[in-house]
């Protein structure tokens, strides 16, 4: 018999991990808010979330190893996101992940002229907030509750299987 206990914060974590999408996007096109490059790159751990909890539901296959998958998924967006929040605050400088897009795939003038033309949005540069935080904040807000969430459910899978 699956786990009702587990399988209620997996499908809390998936609920949450579309909504974070559908907000990005929505943002993004609807809003008309240009996203930086490490913001595109905060939203590859609720694509691939949604991927393995959808992967679970259906084949119901190493449960365990899923949840250790997502909790090294969401550390690493953790880690992303921190590391933003110190681009935005001014602790760090901007990368090269920041910047300008892939230099080896500018061959001619035309395109590199293209490019000029494009709108890049500097990862310091908070473009969108709600009450006052930025989004880099409450995905660091988020990212810590589904890391305790999933830390809990591992710890404690044996226990509650």
């Amino acid at each position: 018999m699956a786990n009702l206990k587990i399988e209620f914060y997996l499908k809390c974590i998936l609920i949450i991990s579309f909504i974070s999408i559908f907000s990005a996007y929505f943002i993004e096109y609807a809003l008309g808010y240009q996203p930086c490059n490490l913001c595109l790159i905060e939203r590859i751990p609720y694509g691939l979330t949604i991927f393995l909890i959808t992967f679970n539901y259906f084949f119901n296959k190493n449960e365990k190893f899923i949840i250790l998958l997502l909790l090294l998924i969401f550390l690493f967006s953790l880690i992303i996101s921190s590391y933003h929040l110190g681009i935005e605050q001014g602790f760090f400088e901007e990368s090269s992940v920041c910047g300008v897009k892939n230099a080896a795939e500018i061959i001619s003038k035309d395109e590199i002229l293209k490019q000029l033309q494009e709108i890049n949005v500097s990862c310091k540069d908070v473009t969108f907030k709600i009450f006052g935080i930025s989004l880099t904040s409450f995905n660091i807000i988020i990212n810590l509750i589904i890391l305790i969430t999933l830390a809990k459910i591992f710890i404690s899978y044996e226990k509650n299987k």
